[in-house]
């Protein structure tokens, strides 16, 4: 019997617990539907990056005797459509937990269930769907270390085989060419695909052991860059825990961290899917801020005066990607320097960001705006030049992404006849006066 399989955040081949469902049940259509929804507000650089793991994950089905068949257009109706084509009474997807895919899901279920048409979810994104890992009462963890630690005792199901032999059905008509935008100006994307992904992987695993020291450091090639690949389903991580469980350093250990925080986010958002938009801790919405104006087109920019903040600013622009450690750092100056509401930024991230992931974002954003998950949060504002200092010592990455510092004496904090040497802009507030600021701001709503 023919089955459908709609690819959404796992384009690839290998363990994908969907597809080998989809294909014990007989012949299987790939699909891949062009929603005008997620579309839309995606950005240029995952638009172009889509693209760009569309075509790959059709090269891998072509090498199958098989293609991808895209089509655009609201889920519930082209979901349907297809599966209506190939005669399927059962269509294959991996559950979504996100909001929106919740509702589209729910939508599509219906329209399918009318029909006659089964929709079937067969795993996730993540190694423990969010809202399995719970406290004993069943209520969700709200705080990250104990969760950790219970969903690393929950465990996760080892990787499985790409389906063999399998009978690939194509739409014949109703499809549209695999979406092929140009990036803006200027913007560099990572390799897309699956075997970009096993790549850059294994390139990381030799240097996995060194983890722990150097991902702080925004100056190294010290982190994965596997943020893109999890984000498009392009590897799951589920492979990548299989891999570090055969390793004892510290580096391993602390990655597997990294990753407990993604499913930890993904859990909170499933819970709370409201804090996409709102604050997680509710209070802080009564908290004075800023209107945004010209001091946030400067931080959009990079041209804020403080080089480590301009240089992630710069950094996102060009290549689709920050540090994580940068990313704090210029969340926590915009929030706390410039006191605007985070989830300015967070819209700015989500427009730019190549890896640009929901729960990760929006949910990392209010941690480092001390609204979110951080048990002991908004006293805590980083001091851009001590975090240049400490984090980019011999200040490379400040050199490489503000390249008019790159002769100055201090490129953390030049001179201001340095500054006006290079034409390298003064800060554009006092870093302690907006600390005192934001302090007692934050007291406003503590009484």
């Amino acid at each position: 019997m023919p089955a459908l399989m709609w690819f959404r955040r796992d384009l690839r081949l290998a363990d994908n617990p969907a597809l080998v469902d989809a294909a014990g049940a007989g012949d299987v259509l790939p699909l891949f539907v062009l929603d005008p929804a997620l579309w839309g507000p995606a950005g240029p650089s995952r638009r172009a990056y889509l693209g760009a793991s569309l075509r790959s994950l059709d090269a891998s089905l072509r090498e199958q005797g098989g293609r991808l068949s895209v089509v655009r257009g609201d889920p519930g109706r082209r979901v349907l459509l297809a599966a209506q084509a190939v005669g399927a009474t059962r269509v294959h997807v991996a559950a979504d937990y996100g909001p929106y895919g919740r509702e589209r899901d729910a939508a599509v279920e219906e329209a399918l269930a009318e029909a006659g048409i089964e929709l079937v979810r067969t795993g996730s994104s993540y190694a423990v769907a969010p809202g399995r890992v719970t406290k004993g009462d069943g209520s969700p963890y709200q705080v990250f270390t104990p969760f950790s630690k219970a969903w690393a005792d929950h465990g996760w199901r080892p990787p499985v085989e790409a389906p063999p032999g399998v009978g690939w059905l194509a739409l014949d008509e109703g499809t549209t060419e695999i979406p092929d935008p140009e990036p803006s100006a200027g913007l560099e994307l990572p390799e897309a695909g699956e075997d970009a992904a096993r790549r850059r992987w294994a390139d990381f695993l030799d240097h996995v052991d060194a983890y722990a020291d150097e991902r702080d450091k925004p100056g190294l090639d010290g982190t994965s860059r596997m943020s893109v690949h999890l984000k498009y389903g392009e590897v799951h991580p589920r492979t990548l825990l299989a891999d570090l469980a055969r390793r004892r350093s510290e580096g391993a250990r602390t990655y597997r961290t990294e990753l407990a925080w993604r499913e930890f986010y993904a859990d909170v958002l499933g819970h709370r899917p409201e804090t996409a938009r709102e604050y997680l801790r509710p209070e802080h919405a009564r908290m004075p801020y800023d209107e945004p104006g010209d001091q946030l087109e400067d931080w959009k920019h990079g041209r804020t005066g403080f080089p480590i903040v301009d240089a992630g600013m710069r950094q996102l622009r060009s290549i689709g990607w920050v540090h994580n450690r940068v990313r704090m750092i210029v969340a926590s100056f915009l929030v706390k320097d410039l006191h605007v509401e985070w989830q300015h930024g967070a819209r700015h991230f989500m427009t730019w960001l190549v890896d640009g992931d929901l729960p990760s974002n929006q949910h990392g954003w209010q941690w480092t705006a001390g609204c979110g998950t951080d048990a002991a949060p908004y006293f805590r504002v980083f001091n851009p030049t001590s975090q240049g200092t400490k984090f980019d010592p011999a200040g490379d990455y400040v050199r490489r992404w503000v390249p008019e510092l790159a002769d100055v004496a201090d490129p953390h904090d030049p001179s201001a006849d340095d500054r006006d040497r290079v034409g390298y802009p003064l800060p554009i507030v006092d870093h302690a006066e907006e600390r005192r600021e934001a302090l007692a701001r934050w007291e406003t709503i503590r009484r």
